[in-house]
């Protein structure tokens, strides 16, 4: 049976967790120190390793001789802890989260753990727990066992209640950078034994969004496509980027402000296949490049993968002039991209949006025009 890839390289150790330092090295000191709290809530978006985390710790503070903080793999315990036993429970609050389920958690928290020193209840997805579920729970959060310990795991920290949050220690898991997200894929691509080019390792780790599970999923379409070699244009094809060429020939007609000519091209790209979302999605990732080439000029080299006659052509459109329409036409798309999603007619959203754009920042350009010429008036 094929493993996926986020399954096959989930972190087993601190040290494998990546982009969580602050988190890592905080969990690490209180096991070192034995400084276990009862409760612990994890809490960021999804796939950033929240649950990877809290599995960790579970056998971490359970093992007999831990190696910097990381379970050891190797004693009685920790083999104890591998796959599934009642000492380390993760329970779903999606599907488990009426009061009769946490109640019955409440029975079982009494009951001493069977192999190692603290038994572990890592509950995920833990805001869909109903009030009378939160409820209940409170008052073991409140005056737990000794031998137990609580991670709440969630991606809506909002929706907790205030009493839960209070009697918990919080960690935010970020999103993962990028650099990190290319070296994690080159070494999972080097490992699967797939070769790969700098641009594809690139386009992957930013489609990828910061999320761990959610990039190597990509990767992992990706790989099945290309049957073992990847490049940019199996990466373009698999995920339907747009390619830089027809970014830099639509972003330049929006920044000319030649709406007839922007719509024109803009029908060509739609008319293909290529989602409305999607494409407002790639158009705000060129104009954002855009704003780095134009601040940071050469040193954007190392952040903007591209080839060296798409930079040029970047270069030529990343000037004084536009800044202020690629600054709005970042901040128009990025407000529709809710209607975008959910609009039944999400074409006409993205066309209305690029004339809105135009309209905008050639309105900006007239009033600097008039206060350029009111200034120079003579008294």
């Amino acid at each position: 049976m094929y493993l996926a890839l986020y399954r096959k390289y989930r972190p087993k150790s601190f040290d494998e967790v990546i982009g969580q330092d602050h988190i890592v090295q905080t969990l690490i000191n209180q096991i070192k120190l034995n400084k276990i709290s009862h409760a612990y809530l994890f809490t960021g978006s999804r796939g950033t390793g929240k649950t990877s985390t809290a599995k960790i710790f579970a056998r971490a503070i359970n093992c007999t001789n831990p190696k910097n903080g990381s379970p050891c793999g190797e004693c009685e315990v920790c083999k104890g802890l591998e796959g599934t036993n009642i000492d380390v429970l993760e329970i779903d609050a999606a599907s488990n989260n009426g009061v009769d389920e946490i109640r019955d958690l409440r029975e079982k928290v009494k009951y001493p753990p069977v192999v190692g020193t603290y038994k572990v209840y890592i509950i995920d997805e833990v805001h869909m727990l109903s009030t009378s579920a939160f409820n209940a729970l409170l008052k073991t959060l409140e005056e737990p066992p000794a031998h137990t310990v609580f991670v709440l795991a969630t991606t809506e920290v909002h929706k907790l209640p205030a009493t839960i949050l209070s009697r918990c220690i919080r960690f935010d898991f970020r999103l993962v950078a990028l650099e990190d997200l290319s070296e994690l894929l080159k070494r999972v691509l080097t490992s699967e034994g797939v070769t790969y080019d700098e641009q594809s390792i690139n386009m992957i780790a930013r489609a990828g969004e910061g999320s761990v599970r959610d990039t190597l999923s990509i990767a992992d379409r990706c790989v099945s496509f290309a049957g073992g070699e990847l490049n940019g244009e199996k990466v373009l094809a698999v995920l339907g980027i747009s390619e830089r060429e027809v970014l830099i020939n639509i972003a330049g007609k929006i920044l000319s402000k030649d709406i007839g000519s922007a719509l024109v091209e803009l029908d060509k790209v739609l008319s293909k296949g290529k989602s409305p979302l999607m494409f407002s999605n790639d158009l705000i990732a060129y104009y954002r490049d855009l704003l780095l080439v134009y601040t940071l000029g050469i040193q954007s080299r190392k952040i903007v993968m591209v080839k060296d006659d798409i930079f040029e052509a970047m270069k030529a459109q990343a000037v004084a002039e536009n800044y202020d329409a690629m600054i709005k036409a970042i901040e128009v798309l990025g407000s529709v991209e809710q209607e975008l999603r959910y609009s039944v007619q999400p074409r006409i959203v993205l066309e209305t949006a690029i004339v809105k754009i135009i309209s905008e920042a050639a309105l900006s350009e007239r009033v600097a025009k008039l206060e350029e010429a009111i200034k120079n008036f003579p008294s």
